[in-house]
């Protein structure tokens, strides 16, 4: 732990994880709070097109990240994968709470922005997770974890040492990210990143069922 906090290189890693997290925080939510079909309490007057644009922001949001910073920090850009690195010992302790409080830190400061660009917007959720109608608790839970599930799974599968695989990691990060939305939104508006339902939840101060 010592000889990483004395690195350039690491602190370099972590400041790329909380820009690269604030710039995908403000474009993949910022794609949900538009002023024409805003998406409110998982809800929309165009249901499945906002859905299919919200899931398409947040994926090639996170593969552009990915591909812009991947050589920096690895563009982990979630808690959840973080921790599936850290359990699969690609990373230390440090290392995973350093990069969970600056991707905790980008998901707030981006929120915090988007709430000044978008303060004239009517019932401004700011991309607030919450349980659809007839969804409760541990349903969101099971859904919530499958669609986390799948992630980690293509991170780890797809950032293996491995000579079989071909194609773009960043890209196939990015689909996974837009899967997992598509299935979740409904649901619970896909709350598969921890520091992006912590950031609205923030901002919003709204921790209800946040758990989830």
């Amino acid at each position: 732990m010592a000889s990483e906090f004395r690195k350039k290189i690491f602190w370099r890693a972590v400041v790329a994880e909380f820009l690269a997290m604030s710039l995908f925080i403000f474009i993949s939510i910022g794609s949900a709070l538009g002023f024409n079909f805003p998406v409110v309490a998982n809800k929309t007057s165009t249901r499945s097109q906002d859905n299919v644009k919200v899931s398409l922001a947040f994926g090639l949001s996170i593969a552009t990240m990915a591909q812009s910073v991947g050589h920096i920090s690895g563009a982990h850009l979630n808690p959840a994968v973080t921790l599936g690195l850290l359990l699969s010992c690609q990373i230390s302790i440090f290392k995973a709470l350093m990069y969970i409080l600056a991707q905790c830190l980008g998901a707030v400061v981006a929120t915090a922005i988007l709430s000044g660009v978008t303060s004239s917007l009517p019932e401004n959720s700011l991309g607030l997770n919450a349980l659809s109608e007839g969804i409760n608790a541990g349903q969101g839970l099971g859904i919530e974890i499958i669609a986390t599930f799948q992630l980690v799974l293509c991170v780890l599968a797809t950032t293996d040492r491995r000579n079989d695989v071909s194609g773009s990691a960043p890209l196939a990060i990015g689909l996974s990210v837009a899967l997992g939305h598509l299935l979740a939104i409904d649901y619970t508006g896909c709350g598969i990143n921890p520091a992006r339902s912590f950031g609205s939840a923030l901002i919003a101060n709204n921790f209800e069922n946040h758990w989830v």
